[in-house]
């Protein structure tokens, strides 16, 4: 959710050339497959198209991008065990850095709530991105 939000903010703003998104999970069970049935669902409702398939990250991410953004505190520890690096380590940020309304609150994996869940977790990200995408920006 979060990379299809960012990738329209990036592109409303004309800012495609500041930035390359993509998005990895820590775990490979899901690789391949699209994104939950629900937040895609949730996601159509507020204009936004869900393309991605999961991928794992992998240690090669920590040298092709300058931003590894995560969602919660354990996502932050699982990263900084693949981290090679201090240097590494320090691209990893929480997305709430970037969220003036969230600020420090980690975003909630909506797929254990119900409904209302989903729409948080939107609405959490579009705040965030809206902050990050200011840094292509300046």
């Amino acid at each position: 959710m979060a990379e299809s939000i960012f990738q329209k903010i990036v592109l409303e703003k004309g800012l495609q050339e500041c930035y390359t998104i993509d998005s990895a999970g820590l775990i490979d069970v899901h690789e391949g497959e699209k994104a939950d049935r629900r937040m895609r669902q949730f996601a159509e409702k507020r204009g936004y198209v869900i393309t991605h398939r999961s991928r794992p990250i992998r240690r090669a991410d920590f040298e092709n991008f300058d931003l590894i953004v995560c969602m919660d505190h354990q996502n932050w520890n699982g990263l900084r065990a693949i981290a090679a690096s201090e240097a590494q380590k320090n691209k990893i940020h929480f997305m709430t850095e970037f969220s003036p309304k969230y600020k420090g609150k980690d975003v909630p994996d909506p797929y254990y709530g119900g409904d209302e869940g989903f729409n948080r977790v939107i609405d959490m990200l579009e705040d965030a991105c809206e902050g990050l995408s200011i840094l292509g920006a300046s």
